[in-house]
C-alpha cells in the first residue's frame, strides 16, 4: 500500500484512537472503582500502556507491515500465537467499534441510539474506503474538536468555586482490587496507540516514525486524561464523580457552567467518531493480514488499485460492526472488548521479549512488566466479560486447529503464504 503518513499523521491517528470517548465514558466507572484511588488507577494503565507501546513501538519499527501484533507475534511467536493475537484484535476492537458507535448515537440523540450508531459505521467506511490520507485529515480535525472541549471543561473545573482540593485526598475507600479494576477500565480508553503500528504498511520511514509516533501520542494523552481526571475529582469528588451518567457534562453543571453541557455532549459525540473511524483503520488492516495469511478468506487481502486501501476487509468490516451496533448493549460491548485487547498487548510484549540486542530491544523489564499487567488487569474484569471473552478465544483457536486439521500439507501450505511486506492487489 502507498506510504502516505509522516510522523504527524501518525500522532493525530493515535491521539484520535486515545483521545476518545473514553475520557468521556470512563471516569465514572473507574472512579466507582478506585474511589478516591482513582488518580492511582490512572498511573497504573499508565505504566502498562507505556510498556505496552515501547514493546509494540520497536516491534513495529521491526516488522513495517499492516497486522500489528498479529505479525509480531506470529513472526517472533510462532504462527499460532499470531494469529491468537490477531483473532483477539479482531473480535475485541469490532466490539470496540460498536461500543464507540453507540456512544455517538447515546450522546447524539438517546432515543434512537442503534439506529445512528449503524449509520455512523456505514458513513465513515465510506471515508475510509476514500484513502488513508482522508481518514487522517478527517481525524486531525475531530482531535482538535475535542481538546478544545476537554480544555473549555477543565478551565472551568479549575476556576470554580465549588472546586475543593480536599477530594484529591486518598480516603480509607482505597482497596488493590478496587485500583486495579479502575486501571483496567482506564486502560481500555489508551489502548489506541496500537492503531499506529497496524498502519506500518501506510507510514513513511517506518523504522523512525512508528518509535517516534507511539510514545509521543501516548504522552500527550496521559497529560490531557491526567488533567481532565483532576478537574472531575476537584469540583465532583469521587462519590459524585462515580455516580455520574455522563461525568464531564456534570461537572460543567456543577461548576454552575450549565450552556457548556450541550457543548460537552456535542464533544462526546466526536471523540466516540474519532475513536471510531480509528478503530476501523486498524481491525480492516489486521483482517487484511490475517486474509493474506488464510487464516481469514482470501478476497478480503485485496487493495484497491486507485486508493490503495483494503477496501473488501474495510467493507467487511464496516458491514459486521454495524449489524452489532444495531443490536449491542454498550456494557457488554466495552466488557467483551477489554478482554480482546489486554490478551493482545500480551502477546505484543511477550514478542518484545524476544528481540535481540541488534534488534533495538527495550529493556528487558518493559515487556516483563507489560505481560504481567495486562494478565493482571484481565483478572479485574467483571466475571461475565471474562467468561465470554475465553470462550470466544478458545473458539478461534478451535478454529485454527480445525484448519490445521483439514490442511493436506501444513508446512506447503505456511510456506505459500504471502509475506507481510509485501502489496497486494
Amino acid at each position: 500500500m502507498a506510504r502516505r503518513l509522516g510522523v504527524g499523521d501518525a500522532v493525530v491517528i493515535g491521539l484520535g484512537a486515545m483521545i476518545g470517548a473514553g475520557i468521556f465514558a470512563a471516569l465514572a466507572p473507574a472512579a466507582r472503582a478506585a474511589g478516591s484511588g482513582l488518580l492511582i488507577g490512572l498511573a497504573v494503565a499508565a505504566v502498562v500502556a507505556y510498556c505496552n507501546a515501547t514493546s509494540s513501538a520497536r516491534l513495529a519499527a521491526r516488522y513495517p507491515a499492516s497486522g500489528g501484533t498479529y505479525v509480531y507475534g506470529r513472526e517472533r511467536l510462532g504462527e499460532f500465537w499470531g494469529y491468537l493475537a490477531g483473532w483477539a484484535f479482531v473480535v475485541g476492537k469490532t466490539a470496540s467499534c460498536a461500543a464507540m458507535a453507540l456512544t455517538v448515537g447515546l450522546y447524539a440523540w438517546p432515543q434512537y441510539a442503534h439506529a445512528v450508531a449503524a449509520a455512523t459505521v456505514v458513513a465513515l467506511t465510506v471515508v475510509n474506503y476514500a484513502g488513508v490520507q482522508k481518514s487522517a485529515w478527517l481525524t486531525r480535525l475531530i482531535v482538535a474538536v475535542v481538546l478544545a472541549v476537554l480544555a473549555a471543561v477543565t478551565v472551568v473545573a479549575f476556576g470554580s468555586g465549588t472546586a475543593d482540593t480536599g477530594f484529591l485526598d486518598l480516603g480509607s475507600d482505597v482497596t488493590v482490587a478496587g485500583v486495579l479494576q479502575a486501571a483496567g477500565l482506564l486502560f481500555f480508553a489508551f489502548a489506541g496507540y496500537a492503531r499506529i503500528a497496524t498502519l506500518g504498511e501506510e507510514v513513511r520511514d517506518p523504522a523512525r516514525t512508528i518509535p517516534r509516533a507511539i510514545p509521543i501520542a501516548l504522552v500527550v494523552t496521559l497529560g490531557v486524561y491526567a488533567v481532565v481526571a483532576v478537574a472531575a475529582l476537584l469540583v465532583l469528588g469521587p462519590q459524585r464523580l462515580a455516580a455520574a451518567t455522563a461525568p464531564l457534562s456534570e461537572v460543567v453543571a456543577a461548576a454552575g457552567v450549565g450552556r457548556l453541557e450541550p457543548v460537552v455532549r456535542a464533544g462526546a459525540a466526536v471523540a466516540a467518531l474519532g475513536s471510531l473511524l480509528a478503530l476501523i483503520l486498524g481491525v480492516s488492516r489486521t483482517t487484511l493480514a490475517m486474509a493474506r495469511d488464510r487464516h481469514l478468506p482470501r478476497p478480503l487481502a485485496a487493495v484497491h488499485p486507485r486508493y490503495r486501501v483494503p477496501h473488501r476487509a474495510e467493507i467487511a468490516v464496516g458491514a459486521v460492526v454495524a449489524v452489532v451496533a444495531a443490536t449491542a448493549d454498550l456494557r457488554a460491548a466495552i466488557g467483551f472488548s477489554s478482554f480482546g485487547v489486554l490478551l493482545y498487548y500480551a502477546v505484543a510484549n511477550a514478542a518484545a521479549w524476544t528481540l535481540t540486542r541488534a534488534e533495538n530491544r527495550p529493556p528487558r523489564v518493559i515487556p516483563v512488566l507489560g505481560l504481567l499487567g495486562c494478565l493482571t488487569l484481565a483478572l479485574t474484569l467483571p466475571l461475565s466479560a471474562a467468561l465470554t471473552g475465553a470462550a470466544v478465544v478458545a473458539a478461534g483457536a478451535g478454529v485454527y486447529g480445525l484448519r490445521r486439521l483439514l490442511t493436506d500439507n501444513p508446512a506447503n501450505d505456511t510456506a505459500e503464504r504471502q509475506s507481510p511486506m509485501r502489496n497486494t492487489e
